[in-house]
């Protein structure tokens, strides 16, 4: 009697901000494995090396990649990592997260308009972009800068360590991570030299070859290795999220649709990347998610669960208490330096369950001002798909329909950046433009609806201005 046919698997890895996560999936199904997961150490500056360690314990605590068929990595956006001509890493990477370029980036819109730069490369600088942080590099630390013979993003660079390679000149990226640094053009699928000479003072640094979404390398053991894609873009292929607009509350927040045509926003709101096939994705990012929630209940001593308790145990609008959440500066609206603050606070209404309350709106609200930028660009939404930690609480699952205006699914907890990333190279094994049909992790949504709240948006818009009159 025959036995079963082997199955053939895949694995898909998210090197994000705080952890490295791996999953091994079935390529057919999409059905789990097995799993392992390691730390990266705090920071906005990282050594490449602990995200190497972390890969690397990932993959043992998931049985490693010996009958692995093919494997992509997806990361974090926008970091710098700078190689000399040896492949050695010259400083320590700048995370997205790292504000100290953004007099950089003030710069270089100053020396190139907006419209210039939203219409070349989607992007308008700030200072989470790669574009940024080389100019900062250049100007503060010269020596090194002049050392350094490549540049690439954080899953290229785990990518390439992954395949053993040593050679800069060997990097590969993909469309989607590319279309995050300010110098390629993912309508041209090109590299735009006087942009990285703008930014950087020279344009002779060597660049990751761009993979097609379909294209591979070898990678470890028999393993092939997919093109890899930004963390964002990973999480639409895992999510199939059709016309929907997804929103992430993990440590920044971000709200991102599909688009068949790259927006280009001039205000620099709205960022228009790649996405991980052959489209693009309009995205707005906010530096405050579910570290909000994370402060918030510490300042208040209790644990998030009892936070989201005492949130919804407060009336809507919090009984004119408003958070603006800005705490270790922002992004949405280009606030760097900016801190967070409470307004609206009387002997009457300063309790735990307001502050937990605004808290809670305050953060949705901050979000909710990426959907408004994203209709401004004519990009409308009938529901909201909600991910991240912060998705998880009670509390962000019932009032972000009454802030958002439209109705709200929670799909179930998953390590969504990883699975996209393994079906993309479930994608890259079949070489077909069609991704395979994976839909037993999401499971039935359950969609959650209010009515739409417009005064706590305004009270908040209200407070948040005053932040632009400073």
């Amino acid at each position: 009697m025959r036995g079963e046919p082997a199955m053939t698997l895949v694995a898909g890895v998210d090197s994000s901000t705080q952890s490295c996560k791996l999953v091994v999936l079935d390529a057919e199904t999409g059905a789990l494995v097995r799993q392992g997961r390691a730390a990266h150490p705090p920071g906005t500056e990282v050594d490449p090396e602990a995200w190497w360690q972390a890969l690397c314990a990932a993959i043992d605590a998931a049985g490693g990649l010996d009958d692995v068929a093919a494997v992509s990595v997806a990361g974090q956006q926008h970091g710098m990592v700078a190689l000399d001509e040896d492949g050695r890493v010259v400083r320590k990477a700048l995370l997205w997260n790292d504000t100290r370029s953004a007099a950089a980036a003030t710069a270089l819109t100053r020396e190139l308009p907006a419209e210039q730069w939203a219409e070349r490369v989607g992007i308008v600088p700030v200072a989470s972009f790669t574009v940024s942080k080389l100019r900062w590099f250049a100007e503060h630390e010269p020596a090194d800068a002049a050392r350094t013979a490549a540049v690439c993003l954080p899953h290229d660079w785990l990518s390439w360590r992954l395949r053993g390679d040593r050679d800069p000149r060997t990097l590969t990226t993909d469309r989607s991570d590319a279309s995050g640094t300010g110098y390629y053009d993912a309508v041209a699928d090109r590299y735009c030299d006087d942009l990285l000479e703008l930014a950087f003072g020279r344009s002779d640094v060597l660049l990751p070859r761009v993979l097609g979404a379909v294209e591979s390398t070898s990678g470890p053991a028999s393993a092939r290795l997919a093109a890899g894609a930004g963390d964002n873009a990973a999480a639409m292929l895992a999510l199939d999220a059709g016309s929907d607009t997804v929103i992430s509350l993990g440590t920044s927040g971000v709200a991102c649709a599909v688009t068949e045509h790259r927006p280009a926003d001039p205000s620099g709101i709205v960022a228009g990347f790649a996405d991980a096939t052959e489209r693009h994705l309009a995205l707005v990012c906010t530096l405050n998610a579910a570290r909000v929630l994370e402060v918030t209940a510490r300042m208040l001593g209790v644990d998030l669960k009892r936070l989201s308790e005492l949130a919804l145990s407060a009336p809507p609008g919090a009984d004119g208490v408003v958070f603006v959440p800005y705490l270790d500066g922002e992004r949405t609206p280009d606030l760097p330096d900016a801190t967070g603050a409470l307004h609206g606070l009387t002997s009457a209404n300063t309790t735990p369950a307001t502050v937990a309350r605004a808290a809670v709106e305050g953060m949705l609200c901050g979000i909710a001002a990426g959907l408004d930028a994203l209709t401004a660009q004519g990009i409308s939404t009938g529901g909201v798909r909600l991910t991240g930690g912060a998705a998880a609480a009670s509390a962000v699952r019932h009032i972000a329909p009454a802030i958002f205006g439209v109705p709200v699914a929670v799909p179930p907890t998953a390590d969504y950046v990883a699975i996209g990333a393994a079906r993309q190279a479930a994608q890259m094994l079949k070489g077909s433009q069609e991704l395979p049909r994976w839909t037993q992790h999401l499971g039935p949504l359950r969609w959650y609806r209010a009515p739409a709240d417009t005064q706590i948006r305004e009270r908040y818009h209200a407070a948040a201005a005053l932040y632009l009159t400073r």
